[in-house]
């Protein structure tokens, strides 16, 4: 029995934990984990060394209580002071900051009282290094990354990618952002310095200790995914960023929840400019009233504060939309066992966070009108433009399934297989299990839910999103908060939803996943491989 089918035989009331055991996976093969990175290389000269240990410690989230948290403690080993930033009274792990071209060592030690490895979410690198589930190491064991930046300048992160414990571990705060630069990105009149400000967005529940409470109420609230009673930023409860009058700034979203996804709007309706997203800067900024943001996916904000005073606020809300259901269920609203209260339900309005202007500040900055050098791929380059891949995403026999086959750690199914140095068009289609419309009401098609889809290793552009069988009044709601532009490793399904997306498989082979980025999905199975072979 995998982990996936024993869990769910654990059945209604089980309450996972800080201190919940781990068990052992018993699926796919063993004995052929990767042993090539249990220690640095002789011939690797790294620009950057640094340690990073995942462990559990005790911090002060909350009044009172402290509260027992696993997070990712680093050192720098060598390289320059602002490779390595931490943020102060978080849980979160640090902010590790490269240049592109940089040659990157990595010296992970797991210090959990369960397997772990680490996934550089969004990063281009060689399959030994992306964390795959395969690799993972036991407590007291090291795993050493070094590979070379490849990427463009943008903002990405990092988070484990164990099988069937993702989410916890994530959950209970194991996660920090990996921002790369680049000459171009140096050449634009961007915030830098204390005007370049991460916001990573999660919500959590806590008990009335303020020990934080991970799931659930037995099967359907884990295939619903986890929705915390409470918005946590960088971090820490205080949901206020206090920043300056006159000046610019850059604000690097990054929704860090399990699977809560976000409708972002400014409280005095100004538009929400948008210069970045999943992989870099955009070739132009992007307007938009307001902004969808699923589970993983990264917008980086152009927020103008010359005219407001000191005094002032603007609060950055989450707007209503339509409900979206599972089995007649709301994903979240019903209460959390061992909660305070009841879920903040998805679909409602409430602050996500605040800016206080508490000061004054004399960065004087013009948004530009031309970003970076951004070209997108051109469909002509795919081989299979007329007749792309086809990857479903319904749920069979109460099962998320990517094309009815759920988690092997190395499976691969023919369609799978990809050729190195190809260009492919992909169709990605959330469908339910009924497959007839209007999913979202009047009990029709109720195996449907929205599915954040990552595909590691490689970043692609989106080339179009066929709604036809979005509920429409949910497609009304929430149509002008895509942001399709530029290059992007994640992409927001809603219900019904095909998306076709182009990328090219360059520079590595090897195993490497895309699955849902609903944690709770992924960790019941929503995730596969796909191959890069020799051509």
């Amino acid at each position: 029995m995998n982990r996936r089918k024993f869990n769910q035989k654990l059945g209604t009331g089980a309450v996972f934990t800080i201190g919940w055991p781990f068990l052992g996976s018993c699926n796919g093969k063993k004995g052929r984990r990767d042993t090539r990175a249990a220690a640095v290389s002789q011939g690797f000269d790294p620009d950057v060394d640094l340690e990073l240990t995942a462990e559990e410690q005790i911090i002060s989230i909350l009044p009172g209580q402290k509260t027992k948290v696993w997070t990712f403690e680093s050192r720098l080993i060598s390289g320059k002071e602002d490779n390595l930033h931490k943020l102060e009274g978080s849980y979160l792990g640090p902010i590790i900051k490269v240049h592109r071209g940089q040659k990157i060592r990595i010296r992970f030690r797991n210090q959990l009282p369960e397997v772990s490895i680490v996934h550089w979410h969004g990063m281009h690198v060689p399959e030994q290094y992306d964390g795959h589930p395969k690799d993972v190491i036991n407590t007291g064991e090291n795993y050493v990354y070094e590979f070379e930046v490849m990427n463009r300048a943008g903002t990405y992160w990092f988070h484990p990618h164990p099988d069937g414990r993702t989410g916890p571990q994530v959950y209970y705060g194991l996660a920090g952002l990996f921002l790369v630069t680049d000459e171009e990105e140096q050449y634009l009149t961007l915030p830098t310095g204390e005007f370049d400000v991460p916001v990573v967005i999660q919500d959590r529940t806590f008990d009335w200790d303020n020990q934080l409470v991970y799931l659930t109420q037995g099967h359907m609230e884990r295939m619903n995914g986890f929705l915390g009673d409470q918005i946590l930023i960088n971090g820490q409860a205080n949901q206020t960023l206090r920043l300056k009058s006159g000046s610019v700034y850059r604000l690097r979203l990054l929704n860090g929840s399990n699977s809560r996804i976000y409708k972002l709007g400014w409280s005095d309706a100004r538009p929400v400019t948008v210069v970045g997203v999943d992989g870099g800067l955009l070739a132009a900024p992007r307007e938009v009233p307001y902004l969808m943001l699923g589970p993983a996916e990264r917008t980086d904000l152009w927020v103008d504060l010359r005219e407001m005073d000191q005094g002032n606020e603007l609060i950055m809300n989450s707007l209503s939309f339509p409900s979206m259901e599972l089995m007649g269920g709301r994903m979240g609203g019903r209460g959390m066992m061992g909660g305070k209260s009841t879920s903040l339900p998805q679909s409602s309005r409430y602050p996500v966070f605040k800016i206080q202007i508490s000061g004054t500040g004399s960065i004087d900055l013009h948004l530009p009108d031309q970003l970076a050098d951004d070209t997108p791929l051109s469909p002509s380059a795919a081989h299979n433009q007329h007749n792309p891949r086809t990857f479903t995403f319904p749920m069979q026999r109460m099962e998320w399934t990517i094309n009815g086959r759920t988690w092997e750690t190395y499976g691969v199914a023919e369609e799978e297989k990809v050729a190195l140095d190809s260009t492919e068009v992909w169709e990605l289609v959330n469908s339910g299990s009924s497959g007839r419309r209007g999913g979202m009401r009047g009990g029709r098609g109720m195996m449907q839910m929205a599915h954040p889809i990552h595909l590691h290793q490689v970043q692609f552009n989106i080339l179009s999103r066929n709604t036809d069988e979005v509920d429409p009044d949910l497609w009304d709601a929430v149509k002008e908060g895509f942001v399709d532009d530029g290059w992007h490793d994640t992409v927001l399904l809603l219900p019904g939803m095909r998306a076709r997306i182009i990328m090219t498989f360059k520079n590595y082979e090897g195993l490497f996943l895309y699955h849902c980025h609903n944690l709770e999905h992924e960790d019941m199975g929503m995730m596969r491989n796909f191959e890069i072979v020799a051509g």
